[in-house]
């Protein structure tokens, strides 16, 4: 049999995966002689794109065996596998490895870890990783504010997004989704973050900032009946339809009553209303 061309096959190979022919690209790959990182990196990478996560890592298992030597690219990968199985121990695992491999950690791979961290709610290491982190990007900068932002660390939030913008990181509408429910969950009102979205920023809030911002604004009882029905309509609007009765929920737990909707018509010179 002729030797297969390893870049045609490396080529055909990656076409399988992007069109979801699995079980073909996965065939093209044994067909390859002198399989290297990069042709390890396609399967796995492939595998992973397509939803078979655990034959993502049994090709990673099936790496180590043969003594190829993993790259940074390779962990991104394996790590997106377990994160989205939610394997939280064999994360930790792979970071160990990744150590002990001498691998270097670039801001996609840290990105990675800092999600498995906080995943488990080792919001310390994950912050340690951030740390460590000498070249960050608006993603890196994403990920740590995000998951800061669930257990309420609002102030450590809010000086890391001042501490972005000063490194002159351009923050989008995750950025400001993740300050904005830190804000929430502190109690604090923040009103130039979510105002600086469009007048700084250039980015136009949807629903989810409003969103934050009447949470916030409920807390501290600043909030009118309107601003709720507001609210509620908005969510309605995009078929969010649980977010929308939890809205007038809590309407109704505050005893925030809404104004009635008033119609009037004129019969014989007299006016008559009508509420609802």
């Amino acid at each position: 049999m002729l030797e297969r061309d390893y870049v045609a096959s490396t080529v055909m190979m990656g076409l399988y995966f992007d069109y979801g022919m699995v079980e073909e690209g996965v065939r093209e790959f044994g067909g390859i002689d002198n399989q290297d990182a990069v042709c390890w990196i396609a399967v796995i990478d492939g595998l992973v794109r397509n939803g078979e996560l655990n034959k993502g890592l049994e090709m990673f298992r099936e790496l180590q065996v043969k003594d190829v030597k993993p790259n940074e690219v390779t962990f991104v990968c394996v790590l997106s596998a377990c994160s989205q199985l939610g394997a939280l121990e064999l994360d930790r695992w792979i970071h160990m490895y990744m150590r002990k491999c001498d691998v270097k950690v670039n801001r996609f791979v840290t990105g990675a870890l800092i999600n498995i961290y906080s995943r488990s709610s080792d919001i310390d290491e994950a912050q340690v990783l951030f740390n460590e982190v000498k070249v960050k990007d608006v993603s890196t900068y994403n990920s740590m504010i995000v998951w800061l932002a669930l257990p309420g660390r609002s102030i450590t939030t809010i000086e890391l997004f001042r501490e972005m913008f000063k490194e002159r990181h351009r923050p989008n509408s995750i950025t400001f989704v993740g300050v904005l429910k830190a804000c929430s969950h502190g109690g604090l009102v923040e009103n130039e973050i979510f105002q600086s979205m469009e007048t700084i920023h250039d980015i136009e809030p949807q629903v989810e900032p409003y969103g934050c911002m009447i949470k916030i604004l409920g807390r501290v009882g600043r909030l009118d009946s309107g601003s709720y029905i507001m609210l509620s309509n908005s969510y309605a609007s995009i078929g969010r339809w649980n977010y929308a009765s939890r809205v007038i929920e809590n309407m109704e737990i505050g005893e925030i009553l809404k104004e009635p909707g008033c119609s009037s018509i004129e019969v014989n010179s007299v006016l008559h209303e009508f509420f609802a």
